[in-house]
Protein backbone atom coordinates (compact mmCIF):
# COMPACT_ATOMS: atom_id res chain seq x y z
CA UNK A 1 0.00 0.00 0.00
CA UNK A 2 2.42 2.91 1.65
CA UNK A 3 5.28 1.50 -0.56
CA UNK A 4 4.07 2.19 -3.68
CA UNK A 5 3.28 5.77 -2.34
CA UNK A 6 6.73 6.60 -1.15
CA UNK A 7 8.11 4.80 -4.13
CA UNK A 8 9.95 2.50 -1.92
CA UNK A 9 12.02 -0.77 -3.58
CA UNK A 10 11.02 -3.24 -0.83
CA UNK A 11 8.99 -3.08 2.54
CA UNK A 12 10.69 -1.19 5.48
CA UNK A 13 10.53 -1.96 9.14
CA UNK A 14 9.90 -5.80 9.12
CA UNK A 15 11.57 -8.52 10.51
CA UNK A 16 12.53 -9.73 7.16
CA UNK A 17 15.25 -7.33 6.29
CA UNK A 18 18.19 -9.14 4.91
CA UNK A 19 21.03 -9.60 7.30
CA UNK A 20 23.42 -7.64 5.51
CA UNK A 21 21.35 -5.17 5.60
CA UNK A 22 20.44 -4.67 9.25
CA UNK A 23 20.85 -1.42 11.22
CA UNK A 24 24.45 -2.24 13.91
CA UNK A 25 25.10 0.17 16.46
CA UNK A 26 28.33 -0.13 17.90
CA UNK A 27 26.53 -1.88 21.43
CA UNK A 28 25.67 -4.30 18.56
CA UNK A 29 28.83 -5.12 16.79
CA UNK A 30 30.74 -5.52 19.75
CA UNK A 31 28.15 -8.43 21.19
CA UNK A 32 28.57 -9.81 17.48
CA UNK A 33 32.27 -9.80 17.55
CA UNK A 34 31.85 -11.23 21.35
CA UNK A 35 29.85 -14.43 19.66
CA UNK A 36 32.16 -15.17 17.21
CA UNK A 37 34.72 -15.17 19.70
CA UNK A 38 32.47 -17.67 21.91
CA UNK A 39 32.38 -20.20 18.49
CA UNK A 40 36.03 -19.87 17.99
CA UNK A 41 36.71 -20.83 21.87
CA UNK A 42 33.44 -23.20 22.26
CA UNK A 43 32.91 -21.02 25.28
CA UNK A 44 29.49 -20.22 27.28
CA UNK A 45 27.93 -17.35 27.13
CA UNK A 46 24.77 -15.54 28.02
CA UNK A 47 22.64 -12.81 26.26
CA UNK A 48 20.26 -10.77 28.06
CA UNK A 49 18.26 -8.25 26.75
CA UNK A 50 14.62 -6.77 27.37
CA UNK A 51 12.09 -6.88 24.89
CA UNK A 52 12.23 -5.50 21.40
CA UNK A 53 15.77 -4.85 21.63
CA UNK A 54 16.88 -7.08 18.76
CA UNK A 55 18.30 -10.43 20.43
CA UNK A 56 16.79 -12.65 17.81
CA UNK A 57 17.75 -10.25 15.17
CA UNK A 58 21.76 -10.65 16.34
CA UNK A 59 21.01 -14.53 16.14
CA UNK A 60 20.05 -14.30 12.40
CA UNK A 61 23.30 -11.67 11.94
CA UNK A 62 25.53 -14.11 14.01
CA UNK A 63 24.00 -17.03 12.40
CA UNK A 64 24.81 -15.70 8.43
CA UNK A 65 28.15 -14.70 9.93
CA UNK A 66 29.71 -17.66 10.77
CA UNK A 67 31.40 -20.43 8.50
CA UNK A 68 29.22 -23.52 7.76
CA UNK A 69 32.09 -25.60 6.91
CA UNK A 70 33.50 -24.84 10.35
CA UNK A 71 30.56 -24.53 12.65
CA UNK A 72 27.52 -26.52 12.88
CA UNK A 73 25.23 -24.11 13.74
CA UNK A 74 22.15 -25.44 16.40
CA UNK A 75 18.67 -23.49 17.12
CA UNK A 76 16.54 -24.29 19.67
CA UNK A 77 13.60 -22.11 20.96
CA UNK A 78 11.35 -23.97 23.38
CA UNK A 79 9.45 -22.63 26.55
CA UNK A 80 9.13 -26.19 28.12
CA UNK A 81 12.45 -27.14 27.39
CA UNK A 82 13.23 -30.63 29.09
CA UNK A 83 16.70 -32.18 29.41
CA UNK A 84 15.04 -35.12 26.70
CA UNK A 85 14.04 -32.72 24.76
CA UNK A 86 16.98 -30.74 24.18
CA UNK A 87 19.15 -34.03 23.48
CA UNK A 88 16.67 -34.73 20.76
CA UNK A 89 16.71 -31.01 19.40
CA UNK A 90 20.31 -31.28 19.03
CA UNK A 91 20.63 -34.48 17.85
CA UNK A 92 17.84 -34.48 15.59
CA UNK A 93 19.39 -31.20 13.58
CA UNK A 94 22.74 -33.34 13.70
CA UNK A 95 20.97 -35.85 11.58
CA UNK A 96 20.36 -38.56 13.96
CA UNK A 97 17.89 -39.94 16.18
CA UNK A 98 18.30 -39.73 20.01
CA UNK A 99 17.84 -42.87 22.54
CA UNK A 100 15.18 -42.71 24.73
CA UNK A 101 16.66 -41.88 27.89
CA UNK A 102 18.41 -39.14 28.78
CA UNK A 103 21.83 -40.09 29.67
CA UNK A 104 22.13 -42.61 26.64
CA UNK A 105 21.14 -39.46 24.36
CA UNK A 106 23.32 -37.32 26.24
CA UNK A 107 26.45 -40.17 25.64
CA UNK A 108 25.39 -40.00 22.18
CA UNK A 109 25.55 -36.47 21.45
CA UNK A 110 28.77 -36.48 23.33
CA UNK A 111 29.95 -39.04 20.67
CA UNK A 112 28.97 -37.45 17.86
CA UNK A 113 29.99 -33.97 18.71
CA UNK A 114 33.58 -35.94 18.65
CA UNK A 115 33.44 -37.73 15.43
CA UNK A 116 32.19 -34.13 14.06
CA UNK A 117 35.26 -32.30 15.82
CA UNK A 118 37.76 -34.88 15.49
CA UNK A 119 36.87 -36.31 12.03
CA UNK A 120 35.05 -33.29 10.30
CA UNK A 121 36.87 -30.62 12.19
CA UNK A 122 33.65 -28.94 12.41
CA UNK A 123 32.46 -27.22 16.07
CA UNK A 124 28.93 -26.98 16.96
CA UNK A 125 27.27 -23.65 18.40
CA UNK A 126 24.16 -24.38 20.16
CA UNK A 127 21.82 -21.30 20.47
CA UNK A 128 19.37 -21.86 23.38
CA UNK A 129 16.87 -18.43 22.59
CA UNK A 130 14.16 -17.63 25.08
CA UNK A 131 16.13 -18.99 28.13
CA UNK A 132 14.68 -17.04 30.64
CA UNK A 133 12.01 -19.91 30.42
CA UNK A 134 14.32 -22.52 31.60
CA UNK A 135 13.36 -24.48 34.79
CA UNK A 136 16.41 -25.21 37.02
CA UNK A 137 16.58 -28.78 35.98
CA UNK A 138 17.22 -27.82 32.18
CA UNK A 139 19.60 -24.93 33.88
CA UNK A 140 21.60 -27.82 35.85
CA UNK A 141 21.75 -30.32 32.92
CA UNK A 142 23.54 -27.43 30.90
CA UNK A 143 25.98 -27.45 33.84
CA UNK A 144 26.30 -30.43 33.55
CA UNK A 145 26.81 -31.23 30.03
CA UNK A 146 29.77 -28.29 30.10
CA UNK A 147 31.78 -31.18 32.66
CA UNK A 148 33.57 -33.34 30.33
CA UNK A 149 36.99 -35.02 30.77
CA UNK A 150 37.28 -33.44 34.32
CA UNK A 151 35.99 -30.35 33.30
CA UNK A 152 38.91 -29.43 30.84
CA UNK A 153 37.00 -29.02 27.78
CA UNK A 154 33.64 -28.01 26.25
CA UNK A 155 31.81 -30.17 23.53
CA UNK A 156 30.50 -27.20 22.18
CA UNK A 157 30.42 -23.39 21.87
CA UNK A 158 26.76 -22.73 24.04
CA UNK A 159 24.88 -19.46 23.94
CA UNK A 160 21.97 -18.85 26.17
CA UNK A 161 19.35 -15.79 25.14
CA UNK A 162 17.00 -14.56 26.95
CA UNK A 163 15.04 -11.41 28.54
CA UNK A 164 16.67 -9.86 31.21
CA UNK A 165 14.81 -11.84 34.20
CA UNK A 166 17.42 -14.18 32.87
CA UNK A 167 20.48 -13.03 34.24
CA UNK A 168 18.41 -12.02 37.51
CA UNK A 169 17.99 -15.39 37.63
CA UNK A 170 21.11 -16.62 36.99
CA UNK A 171 22.61 -14.03 40.45
CA UNK A 172 20.32 -16.26 42.65
CA UNK A 173 22.62 -18.12 45.09
CA UNK A 174 21.33 -21.11 43.88
CA UNK A 175 22.62 -20.99 40.54
CA UNK A 176 26.19 -20.02 41.63
CA UNK A 177 27.20 -23.05 40.10
CA UNK A 178 26.56 -22.16 36.37
CA UNK A 179 26.63 -18.68 36.94
CA UNK A 180 30.62 -19.73 37.83
CA UNK A 181 31.03 -21.24 34.46
CA UNK A 182 29.87 -17.96 32.55
CA UNK A 183 32.91 -17.09 30.10
CA UNK A 184 30.90 -13.90 28.64
CA UNK A 185 28.01 -11.89 29.60
CA UNK A 186 26.55 -9.57 26.92
CA UNK A 187 23.13 -7.61 27.52
CA UNK A 188 21.44 -5.48 24.59
CA UNK A 189 20.24 -2.25 25.43
CA UNK A 190 17.16 -0.06 23.98
CA UNK A 191 18.24 2.22 21.54
CA UNK A 192 18.87 6.12 22.28
CA UNK A 193 17.37 8.88 20.94
CA UNK A 194 20.26 9.55 18.24
CA UNK A 195 19.72 6.01 17.71
CA UNK A 196 16.53 5.92 16.73
CA UNK A 197 16.74 8.42 14.82
CA UNK A 198 19.67 6.45 12.52
CA UNK A 199 17.64 3.27 12.73
CA UNK A 200 14.54 4.95 10.66
CA UNK A 201 16.84 6.36 8.31
CA UNK A 202 18.59 3.46 7.84
CA UNK A 203 15.63 1.41 7.30
CA UNK A 204 14.26 3.89 4.90
CA UNK A 205 17.22 3.92 3.22
CA UNK A 206 17.43 0.21 2.61
CA UNK A 207 13.70 0.22 1.45
CA UNK A 208 15.51 2.45 -1.37
CA UNK A 209 14.43 6.21 -0.24
CA UNK A 210 17.15 8.56 0.18
CA UNK A 211 15.18 11.56 1.12
CA UNK A 212 13.67 12.44 4.92
CA UNK A 213 9.97 11.60 5.48
CA UNK A 214 9.89 11.56 8.96
CA UNK A 215 10.66 14.97 10.96
CA UNK A 216 12.91 15.48 14.11
CA UNK A 217 9.86 16.05 15.97
CA UNK A 218 7.74 12.85 15.00
CA UNK A 219 10.90 10.97 15.72
CA UNK A 220 10.87 12.73 19.11
CA UNK A 221 7.33 11.50 19.56
CA UNK A 222 8.21 7.50 18.13
CA UNK A 223 10.98 7.61 20.40
CA UNK A 224 8.94 8.75 23.19
CA UNK A 225 6.57 5.85 22.89
CA UNK A 226 8.82 3.30 21.84
CA UNK A 227 11.40 3.32 24.75
CA UNK A 228 13.92 2.48 21.90
CA UNK A 229 12.71 -0.64 21.32
CA UNK A 230 13.38 -1.57 17.97
CA UNK A 231 9.89 -3.81 17.41
CA UNK A 232 7.95 -0.70 18.95
CA UNK A 233 9.83 1.46 16.26
CA UNK A 234 8.79 -0.72 13.75
CA UNK A 235 5.11 -0.60 14.86
CA UNK A 236 5.11 3.02 15.44
CA UNK A 237 6.34 3.28 11.60
CA UNK A 238 4.80 1.12 9.58
CA UNK A 239 1.43 2.66 11.25
CA UNK A 240 2.49 6.14 10.16
CA UNK A 241 3.16 5.44 6.96
CA UNK A 242 0.28 3.79 6.25
CA UNK A 243 -1.74 7.03 7.64
CA UNK A 244 0.51 9.34 5.69
CA UNK A 245 0.16 7.11 2.38
CA UNK A 246 -3.91 7.24 2.83
CA UNK A 247 -3.77 11.20 3.58
CA UNK A 248 -1.30 11.78 1.11
CA UNK A 249 1.28 13.57 3.08
CA UNK A 250 5.04 13.03 1.92
CA UNK A 251 6.36 13.82 5.44
CA UNK A 252 5.18 12.60 8.37
CA UNK A 253 5.34 15.20 11.18
CA UNK A 254 4.63 14.63 15.15
CA UNK A 255 0.91 15.75 14.86
CA UNK A 256 0.42 12.57 12.59
CA UNK A 257 3.02 10.29 14.77
CA UNK A 258 0.50 11.22 17.78
CA UNK A 259 -2.62 10.95 15.95
CA UNK A 260 -1.50 7.27 15.63
CA UNK A 261 -0.18 6.53 18.58
CA UNK A 262 -3.40 7.58 20.23
CA UNK A 263 -5.69 6.05 18.22
CA UNK A 264 -4.31 2.99 17.24
CA UNK A 265 -1.56 2.05 19.97
CA UNK A 266 -2.28 2.96 23.23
Amino acid sequence: MYEAFYEFISTPFTRSLPTESLYMTEELEEILMRLKYVAERQLFAVVTGDCGTGKTTLLRKFSDSVDPKLYKFLYISDSKLTPRNFYRHILEQLGFEAKYYRGEAKRQLHREIEIMKGVHHIDPICICDESHLLNREMLEEIRFLLNVKLDSVSPMGLILVGQSELWEKLQLQSYAAIRQRIDIQSKLNHYDRSQTGAYIRHQLKSAGCEREIFTDAAIDEIFRFSGGSARLINKACTSSLLYGSQSKKRIIDDHAVKLIIDCELS
